[in-house]
């Protein structure tokens, strides 16, 4: 589990397709601070530490992504030197500054403008039909594993604030329209609208 609070910028640095796919990601956490079989949030998909080692003073770490987990993310669009916002696992006693992000991707949207608003870039992005349920203003969604808050809805599109603190430390600084990018609709909306869906009613006390 995480908070969406991004913790660094990672860059991958190699690519293997073997049946699976196989990523190194350069990053700048102490590799002692990175055991094998962790999770760490990478783009907000959770995956699981293989190998981690230190090279030339840079620490990197290795991961295996399925079929099903390219499929459903931008994980597949990922080439050498591609930027990945990075957070560690959340440990029990750390500060929730976000929300609570499970790591699981729901689907890609695209990023459809960028515009400035004072210091802020005003981020649009294309709202899949199977989610608009799940997607209210003032609300928490996840964006390539960063905690935002949605500002506005419309017909087709949502629309966030970035911060400058936040393009500095995450990979919107350099977003581009039309990028792929993954998105984790909050963890209770998605729990409520299953029940929902499936004629669950509360009783009446």
């Amino acid at each position: 589990m995480f908070t969406g609070l991004i913790s660094d910028i990672g860059r991958v640095s190699a690519v293997e397709q073997k049946g699976d796919r196989h990523l190194t990601i350069a990053c700048n956490y102490p590799a002692e601070k990175l055991a094998i079989g962790a999770s760490v949030a990478c783009n907000g998909v959770c995956l699981t530490v293989t190998e981690r080692g230190t090279t030339a003073g840079k620490t990197w770490f290795k991961v295996v992504a399925s079929k099903e987990t390219t499929d459903v993310t931008n994980l597949a669009d990922w080439q050498v030197g591609s930027l990945v916002n990075l957070e560690q696992a959340l440990k029990i006693g750390d500060e929730l500054g976000g929300h609570l992000v499970m790591g699981h991707v729901d689907c890609v949207t695209t990023l459809t403008d960028i515009r400035q608003e004072g210091e802020s870039l005003r981020l649009q992005f294309y709202l899949p039909p199977d989610f608009r349920p799940y997607i209210a203003p003032k609300g928490s969604i996840v964006l390539n594993g960063t905690s935002l808050t949605v500002n506005a809805v419309e017909a087709e599109e949502f629309g966030v604030n970035i911060i400058p603190h936040t393009a500095d430390h995450t990979s919107f600084g350099i977003a581009k329209i039309g990028d792929r990018i993954n998105l984790e609709i909050d963890a209770l909306a998605r729990y409520i609208g299953q029940l929902l869906a499936n004629g669950f009613m509360p009783r009446q006390s």
